[in-house]
C-alpha cells in the first residue's frame, strides 16, 4: 500500500501564494497594463520637455455599456498641468491611448481614471433604435434626462453650456418635431463636445500616480557627430597623433554643420599587451596606436587622458570651447580593460580567470580580442559598482 502524504500545512513554496491586488485591478473598472511604467512603477518612466509622451492602458467592463478614460498629468508640485480624455485604440480590443506634454524639468506624475459613462452609451443606443423606430419617445426621453442631470450637476459649466444642453433636453422630448429632427438636436455638435469635455462618469476608478521624470529637450533628441580627436594629426607632416588642441580646430566646423554634441570615443591610455595591428592582427608596427577601446597601461586607466591627447586641462579646455559653440561633450564609458590597465593587477577579482589561470579576454568567435579583458560583475559586484561609479563621477 501507499502511504498518504500528510497535507502541508503552511504555504507550498512551489504553488503561486495569494497576494494582494494591484493598485491598478482595484476599483469598479479594471486598469491594467499601464504605459510608461518601468519595474511596476518603482522607478520613474523617463520622458523630455515638450514631448508628446503616449499613455497606454487596457480597460474594459461588462456588458455593451459604454465608457470612458482620462489620463491626468501633474507637475512635481502635484497640481494638475493636463487632462487629456483618452481614445481607444482598435475596435473592441480595450486598448487606450492618450497623450500628455509636460514643459518642465522635474518628477512628474500621471494617472487614469476609468467610468461608466451613460451619455456616450445613450447616443449609440439612440442613434440605433430611434432610426428603426424603436422605444423612441422612452430612449428621447432619456436621454433628455442626461442633459438636465449635466445642466443641474456639474458646476463647472458656464452659463452658456447649460442653456445648450437645456434648449436641447426640451427638443428632445418635443413631440410636435419629428423623432429625426429630436434626435438631431441632443447629438448636435455643440452638445456632443459639452457632454464630451464634461462628462457625466459612473463607478469611477483611478489607477496611479504613475511617476514620470522629466528630462531636458537634449535627453529625447540631438544630432551627436563622432569624432576621434588622435586622427587631427592625420594631415600633418609626417603624420602623428592629434591632439587636444588639434582637434579643438576642427570644433568650429562640426558647429557650422548643426551637431548638438560631439560624441569622443574612449581618450584614455591604450594598452601595450597584445596590441593589435591593422586588421585585428597580434603583430602591430611601433607607430600602430592600437584600439581605443583597450582601456588602460602603464600611464593609467579610466581616470586618466592618453599622453598623445595632452592632459586634463588640455581636456578641459576642449570641452570648454565645444561649449563656446553651443554643444555638448558625451564620452564613452567602455567598462571593459586592456591586460595593462592598473585594475587588472589591483583587482584581478574583477575579471574571468578560466581554467589554466588565465584572464579571459574578451571573444565573438571566431573574432578574438586578446587586447581586452571583459569585466566580471558576479565576482565583486560591490566593489566593482562602486569603481564604475567613481569614474562616472570623476568625468561628471
Amino acid at each position: 500500500m501507499l502511504a498518504t502524504p500528510s497535507r502541508p500545512t503552511g504555504p507550498v513554496p512551489w504553488l503561486p501564494q495569494r497576494l494582494d491586488p494591484p493598485q491598478e485591478l482595484s476599483g469598479r473598472f479594471p486598469i491594467t497594463d499601464v504605459s510608461p511604467v518601468v519595474l511596476g512603477g518603482r522607478r520613474p518612466a523617463a520622458g523630455a520637455v515638450g514631448e508628446a509622451i503616449p499613455v497606454r492602458a487596457t480597460s474594459f467592463r461588462e456588458g455593451h455599456d459604454s465608457m470612458g478614460l482620462t489620463v491626468s498629468l501633474s507637475r512635481p508640485d502635484g497640481t494638475v498641468a493636463q487632462v487629456v480624455r483618452m481614445e481607444a485604440e482598435g475596435f473592441g480590443m480595450d486598448g487606450w491611448l492618450g497623450h500628455v506634454r509636460p514643459d518642465a524639468v522635474g518628477d512628474w506624475s500621471f494617472t487614469l481614471e476609468a467610468w461608466g459613462s451613460p451619455w456616450d452609451t445613450w447616443t449609440h443606443r439612440a442613434e440605433v433604435k430611434v432610426p428603426a423606430g424603436v422605444d423612441v419617445d422612452l430612449e428621447l426621453l432619456e436621454g433628455s434626462l442626461l442633459l438636465e442631470r449635466s445642466a443641474r450637476d456639474d458646476t463647472a459649466l458656464s452659463d452658456p453650456e447649460r442653456q445648450t444642453l437645456l434648449t436641447a433636453a426640451r427638443t428632445l422630448v418635443n413631440g410636435a418635431l419629428p423623432p429625426p429632427v429630436r434626435l438631431a438636436a441632443g447629438t448636435d455638435p455643440a452638445v456632443t463636445a459639452i457632454m464630451h469635455g464634461h462628462p457625466i462618469r459612473e463607478g469611477v476608478t483611478t489607477s496611479g500616480p504613475w511617476s514620470l521624470r522629466v528630462q531636458r529637450r537634449r535627453a529625447l533628441v540631438g544630432s551627436w557627430y563622432e569624432f576621434f580627436p588622435r586622427s587631427e594629426g592625420a594631415g600633418l607632416d609626417p603624420p602623428r597623433s592629434g591632439t587636444f588642441a588639434t582637434a579643438s580646430e576642427r570644433l568650429p566646423a562640426i558647429a557650422a554643420m548643426g551637431f548638438d554634441v560631439v560624441y569622443v570615443p574612449p581618450v584614455h591610455p591604450i594598452g601595450a599587451v597584445n596590441r593589435k595591428g591593422p586588421n585585428n592582427t597580434l603583430s602591430p608596427g611601433p607607430e600602430d596606436p592600437g584600439s581605443p577601446w583597450a582601456i588602460g597601461s602603464a600611464a593609467g586607466g579610466h581616470d586618466a587622458i592618453h599622453p598623445d591627447l595632452g592632459t586634463l586641462a588640455d581636456f578641459d579646455r576642449f570641452v570648454a570651447r565645444i561649449a563656446e559653440l553651443g554643444m555638448e561633450i558625451a564620452i564613452d564609458l567602455a567598462l571593459q580593460a586592456a591586460p595593462d590597465h592598473p585594475w587588472v593587477k589591483a583587482h584581478p577579482e574583477w575579471f574571468t580567470t578560466r581554467a589554466d589561470g588565465t584572464i579571459a579576454y574578451a571573444e565573438n568567435p571566431p573574432k578574438k580580442y586578446q587586447d581586452i579583458y571583459p569585466l566580471n560583475f558576479d565576482n565583486d559586484p560591490e566593489g566593482l559598482y562602486a569603481e564604475v561609479e567613481r569614474v562616472v563621477r570623476f568625468w561628471m
